[in-house]
């Protein structure tokens, strides 16, 4: 699976972005420009000591980006989409694009890809849901439909054993 960010803003969004990718074994793409350095302190703390384990490429921009992977199939998550996450059927290599937390995906991207354009539902006084959640929301759907491939199902208790 692939998360893209296309001009994220808020550094501690990608650091929990990123982690959320570690632990799900997903590669993220970084579309710049970027509204922080990635090397700063609210990138890291969010991601935590997991950053330096996360497959991620930077693009120089969103054309850059369709050039590397050209055979990429995109869903393009925006508010302004008349498909839910829910009503589109995942493939464990596709990605998911986001857009920057002021604005989303530009109008001239969406335009083009309206079949491929998903939202996630919300009451209409909201404009948007925090990008880091998000990217959960959808990503974890996506993982859900393609069984959580290679993602561990259970767990054990630190100090007790489970009764059954």
């Amino acid at each position: 699976m692939n998360i893209v960010l296309h001009q994220p803003e808020i550094p501690h969004n990608t650091g929990a972005i990123g982690r959320t990718c570690v632990a799900t074994g997903t590669r993220l793409h970084l579309i710049e420009p970027l509204g922080f350095r990635l090397t700063e302190q609210a990138v890291k703390r969010a991601g935590m000591d997991y950053w330096k384990l996360l497959d991620y490429t930077r693009y120089i921009n969103y054309e850059d980006f369709l050039r590397r992977n050209p055979e990429a199939h995109i869903y393009y998550a925006t508010t302004k989409a008349r498909h839910s996450y829910t009503d589109v059927r995942y493939g464990p290599e596709d990605y998911i694009m986001f857009g920057r937390e002021s604005a989303g995906i530009p109008e001239e991207i969406l335009v083009d890809h309206e079949e491929d354009c998903i939202r996630i539902p919300m009451r209409p006084e909201i404009r948007s849901l925090n990008l880091a959640n998000s990217v959960s929301i959808v990503l974890y759907e996506a993982l859900r439909q393609n069984g959580f491939a290679g993602m561990e199902q259970a767990g054990e208790l630190h100090r007790l054993h489970w009764k059954a």
